[in-house]
């Protein structure tokens, strides 16, 4: 995970990939993440940012809720297998901004209670960052389905996961460089190992749609622009993340 996080996060904030609000990144890493075969979760926090001298400023809450299309919380992603989360848009707040240090990256005890969720209800993360003291609470697990099961973000499945097959593209272009693809290789995760060896060295372009294509053979041996989603992969290579 600490591997790809960097080209995932280079591809959102490059100006290419329009992520402004911490849900719209979340969804959209969530797939970047799963096209890799990486599993993400999206975890509602609490997020109290506090300085040296005392002060400070929360953000999110316990009780996030929709306000007609605008989400009124914050949130970050899980990730089970290697029990990290990533806060991917923790810049939005002006005083982590002028550290300039990216995405927070955070390790997390993992427990499914009695309500199936992947973290403990009030569970706390303390990270620092500089001069900076940031405790992420976890939300109540209704809180997530409050955000997936929302008209606005069902208006927007299909554009999150095209985002994601796109941002986990251009990581995937990033990772096959010379100097970086023999660590990508050695991975845990065997749908990314498999697409590194599936892309190879193949040209790639945006088509005029915006999406990433590679020029590859498809399944019949004939050479197509194709997207990350209909490469072809042994049928032992395990399925994209989120699996319905």
């Amino acid at each position: 995970m600490e591997l790809v996080l960097p080209y995932l996060w280079v591809a959102l904030v490059d100006g290419r990939i329009p992520a402004n609000v911490c849900v719209d990144a979340c969804m959209t890493l969530r797939n970047a993440y799963g096209q890799l075969g990486i599993r993400a979760e999206l975890l509602p926090v609490d997020l109290a940012v506090q300085h040296k001298d005392g002060g400070g400023t929360r953000y999110g809450s316990l009780t996030p809720r929709w306000t007609g299309t605008s989400w009124n919380g914050h949130c970050v992603l899980v990730l089970p297998d290697s029990e990290r989360f990533v806060d991917a848009t923790v810049e939005q707040f002006v005083e982590v901004r002028e550290i300039g240090m990216g995405p927070m990256i955070g390790k997390v005890a993992l427990s499914i209670d009695g309500e199936g969720s992947l973290v403990r209800t009030g569970a706390q993360v303390v990270l620092q960052r500089g001069d900076l003291l940031l405790t992420y609470t976890v939300a109540g697990p209704e809180v997530v389905a409050s955000i997936v099961e929302h008209p606005e973000a069902v208006a927007h499945v299909d554009g999150h996961r095209r985002t994601g097959v796109n941002v986990a593209s251009l990581a995937l272009v990033a990772m096959r460089g010379e100097g970086v693809r023999g660590r990508a290789m050695q991975a845990p995760h065997p749908r990314l190992r498999a697409l590194l060896r599936a892309v190879g060295d193949a040209a790639y372009e945006s088509d005029e749609a915006g999406d990433v294509r590679f020029c590859l053979p498809d399944q019949h041996g004939r050479e197509r622009w194709l997207r990350l989603d209909e490469v072809p992969l042994p049928p032992s290579v395990p399925a994209a993340w989120p699996r319905l």
